[in-house]
């Protein structure tokens, strides 16, 4: 029996993305079976995670990387490595950064929930700019004696707002600070892999492992540089202090360490067409229904270059509004997950299986007629 099935936990099909709560993605076989042969041995895992992360660099094109225990870890040992370096008084102070250079410069109008990490590692969050966006004035001016880093929230397709990275990267330098970019969900592209740190210049950027990588969910990816990642692995688990609990096993980093070798020899080309052939189908599906308009929708939600189908209510058609329809998705047999605001559905293929699409399709169909007035 399914072990699932023998818990009674609902399975669902994904078609929304890869989203924490629902388990990321899916593990290729190859993941799976490094991960095993990782589980028959013991080794020392700081040693492991200096070697795999060379290993893990040189896949990437960075000075150094290290595996982390999802990329909220990532984000936590990056902002108390920059708040208290090499020092062991402050070390064992964290999170209580009382007289420390403790603030960390984000933009106002990329605040997001994630930055919770940042106040647990001790870090003071420091706005610069509003909510329309920011000026590398008013970010050269928000530098004080106080400032530990500054972060950056990526989302591709939301960067307009913000200074570029490039000139917070400047501007950061002359004031001898480090930048950190949350990445994510930024995968693909895979060039974000090194645009960030050897491109641009930042100190660290950090990528979960579990979503465009399909690597373990409970793994981070850090690329960067030598001096802040490797301080970043003095921080974490097995040493005592702040990381101890953000336990990553030699299991996740050899599933990791698989994972991006696999995400290195991907088509992207062949990966994007099935993409855009899956949502041409849900729009061929739709293209004659009338209570629905369906379009190709791009980027996706965290601004990947990938495409999604979005469906868009009638008004007047349906006796229920857009996310009621998904909700009974989600509750239908399959279950199908999906994004939806008052008005649309969108339909993401980055987490579909073969044959999914399929049944996404029909699922759809039963469920939108059932709606009708």
């Amino acid at each position: 029996m399914n072990p699932y099935e023998r818990l009674g936990v609902k399975q669902y099909i994904n078609a929304a993305a890869t989203l924490t709560a629902f388990g990321g993605s899916i593990m290729p076989p190859e993941v799976l079976e490094a991960m095993g042969e990782a589980s028959k041995s013991y080794v020392s895992i700081v040693d492991l995670q200096f070697k795999a992360g060379a290993y893990l660099a040189s896949l990437t094109g960075n000075e150094a990387a290290m595996v982390s225990n999802g990329a909220a870890a990532g984000m936590v040992l990056a902002t108390a490595a920059c708040i208290a370096g090499d020092d062991a008084e402050k070390r064992g102070k964290l999170p209580y950064t009382d007289g420390m250079a403790n603030e960390i410069l984000v933009c106002a109008c990329s605040r997001v929930g994630y930055d919770f990490a940042l106040r647990q590692a001790g870090g003071k969050i420091v706005e610069y700019g509003d909510k329309n966006g920011a000026t590398a004035q008013q970010l050269e001016e928000a530098i004080t004696d106080k400032t530990a880093a500054i972060f950056i929230f990526y989302f591709e397709h939301k960067m307009d707002k913000q200074v570029p990275v490039e000139v917070q990267v400047s501007i950061a330098g002359r004031h001898g600070i480090p930048v950190i970019v949350d990445a994510a969900a930024q995968l693909p592209l895979r060039e974000n892999l090194h645009r960030f740190t050897r491109d641009w210049g930042v100190d660290a950027a950090i990528f979960s492992g579990g979503k465009g990588l399909c690597g373990p969910q409970s793994s981070g990816l850090v690329v960067g540089k030598k001096e802040l990642v490797h301080r970043m692995i003095s921080f974490g688990c097995p040493n005592n202090g702040i990381g101890r609990p953000m336990k990553v096993g030699k299991e996740e980093i050899m599933g990791l360490v698989k994972a991006v070798e696999l995400y290195m020899q991907r088509d992207m080309e062949q990966e994007q067409l099935s993409f855009e052939r899956q949502v041409q189908m849900v729009i061929d599906a739709f293209s004659e229904d009338s209570s629905v308009q369906v379009t190709q929708d791009f980027p996706s939600e965290a601004g990947q270059p990938m495409p999604r189908a979005k469906l868009t209510l009638v008004p007047g058609v349906f006796r229920v509004d857009a996310q009621d329809i998904n909700e009974q998705l989600k509750q239908g047999n399959p279950g199908v997950l999906c994004a939806a605001d008052s008005d649309s559905l969108l339909i993401n293929p980055q987490t579909l299986q073969l044959g999914d699409i399929e049944i996404v399709i029909a699922r759809l169909k039963q469920t939108l007629s059932q709606n009708l007035k």
